[in-house]
């Protein structure tokens, strides 16, 4: 979990007071500053009733607050070192079952579709966040809430005009997850959570004759004493042995303070709805870089991918492990920047493909978006050629973390026994670009969902993955001639494409 330093007011030092965000100019370096990770000696934050309006009004939003507006995709064409001229910015990968397949019975039968697309993304700033009590802590959460709308863009042989698909739409939050105080018992919180009851008896038999016990009592007396006395805690001389101790249901003013004090594990959560049957919750944090042994959160200088044969990395490409990775050996990495292979373009068999590796992944190498059908977050490499950026933060989250907290994907019956979606994995870019002497954030994601299929030849499950990257701006920062295609197909409602949906999921 990542703090802010403390910015503390002429009153009420304990407090943490930050400004509201929602100004339509936000600079990263600003809204970065200050951040570290927290450590469980770092100073805690108390809580107290009379401050809480304050603390709603000054909630945290961290790097979340750059988000707030609304978001629509920013083409690649106007870079002149990318000579593939696209259809949008958007690029991405969906690999489901074959028609007439069933899962275990008929290995490695598979549709791939790989298609650009054009986006909607409007993030709204909840004001006052989110109080989230847990007794002794308290998490403020920073809530954004996002809804989604996307596109595929296709050629129509023989006509001009493009042809636009809806193929997605999501809505969800995210929250930033920092805020944490100690809210102690009180005497005037005691009295009024206590409840209406009858004063406790049971105690008598101890000796105890007070009405509400806050404090062990311990038995002084050793086992064979016919006759036990008991005493409260605080009354316990130093060294004094006891035998017995007599928990008490009643808390004292103060209660909490000494903790354990809760650090969480992740700064950022993203909780999603999608229609095909889905909920995902995906756990995360800003991606730090150490430098001359400092740790920062706002990265100079543009996010870096790779090139040549270091682009072939499995974690990224719409080809996992286990499918057999294209049949590639580590002598035989394909260099992602250049033409694909001859193998794609020939006709396999047993002989030139020995165990169907190359044959099962052949048609995504020779997809028209090649190479991005192979690694489509290169789109968002080359995208960013030719830019000047001077700043960006990185996000990273997945559904499915290697140690701590967990988030989780859940589905309804039908996704979970034909195409399980069990792992969601995201990395975000906000950026700051310089263009004509003016600062542009920039946003570009990868996100890769990860769908499992029992149709291997022994048994064995497949996992596959359905990769999005896209590369966003602010509506008002992108040219008139791509803000007016946004216009038409995302707020002109009486537009008619003359289409019905056209998902990969619901393809025949």
């Amino acid at each position: 979990m990542l703090k802010r330093k403390k910015e503390s007011p002429e009153t009420g030092g304990e407090q943490l007071f930050r400004r509201m965000p929602g100004q339509s100019e936000v600079n990263l370096a600003e809204l970065m500053d200050g951040y570290s990770k927290l450590l469980i000696d770092d100073p805690v934050r108390p809580f107290r009733e009379d401050n809480l309006q304050a603390i709603e009004n000054n909630v945290d939003y961290g790097v979340l607050a750059a988000l707030d507006g609304t978001w629509v995709s920013y083409n690649v064409n106007y870079n002149k070192d990318v000579t593939n001229p696209s259809l949008a910015s958007g690029v991405h990968t969906t690999i489901m079952p074959s028609p007439g397949t069933n899962p275990g019975t008929i290995p490695g039968k598979f549709a791939f579709t790989s298609e650009e697309y054009i986006e909607k993304l409007t993030f709204s700033i909840v004001p006052g966040g989110v109080r989230n009590r847990g007794g002794a802590s308290e998490l403020f959460c920073g809530a954004v809430k996002y809804e989604q709308s996307i596109k595929s863009v296709n050629t129509i042989p023989g006509q001009d005009a493009l042809k636009y698909t809806p193929i997605h739409e999501e809505n969800g939050m995210y929250l930033w997850l920092s805020d944490v105080y100690n809210h102690a018992a009180t005497k005037e919180s005691i009295e009024r959570d206590r409840g209406i009851h009858a004063i406790l008896t049971e105690d008598a038999k101890y000796g105890y004759t007070g009405e509400y016990r806050d404090e062990p009592l311990l038995r002084i007396t050793p086992d064979e004493e016919p006759n036990p006395q008991y005493i409260l805690q605080s009354q316990l001389q130093s060294g004094q042995p006891y035998y017995e101790i007599i928990p008490a249901q009643e808390i004292k003013p103060g209660a909490g303070l000494d903790g354990p004090y809760f650090i969480p594990d992740y700064s950022i959560s993203r909780s999603g709805v999608i229609p095909h049957g889905s909920t995902i919750t995906l756990l995360g944090d800003i991606i730090p870089q150490n430098k001359d042994k400092k740790t920062y959160y706002l990265i100079e200088g543009s996010p870096k991918f790779p090139y040549g044969k270091e682009a072939w990395e499995t974690n990224h490409l719409s080809i996992s492990r286990t499918m057999g990775n294209a049949g590639v050996t580590p002598e035989e990495i394909i260099d992602l920047d250049q033409p694909a292979p001859a193998w794609v373009h020939e006709k396999l068999n047993d002989d030139n493909d020995p165990g169907s590796n190359k044959i099962y992944t052949q048609r995504i190498l020779a997809d028209n978006l090649y190479p991005y059908s192979v690694r489509p977050d290169l789109r968002l490499r080359d995208t960013l050629r030719g830019q000047k950026v001077s700043n960006h933060v990185h996000v990273r989250m997945s559904s499915k973390m290697k140690t701590g907290a967990q988030g989780g994907v859940l589905n309804v019956p039908f996704v979970n026994r034909f195409v399980p979606t069990v792992e969601v994995d995201m990395d975000m870019w906000i950026e700051t670009v310089i263009e004509d002497g003016k600062e542009i954030l920039q946003l570009q994601y990868e996100q890769i969902v990860f769908f499992e299929f029992d149709f291997g030849n022994d048994g064995g499950t497949t996992s596959w993955p359905h990769i999005q990257v896209n590369t966003l701006r602010k509506i008002q920062d992108i040219p008139e001639d791509q803000r007016k295609v946004i216009e038409e197909q995302f707020y002109n409602t009486g537009v008619n494409t003359g289409t019905t949906s056209g998902c990969p999921y619901h393809k025949g």
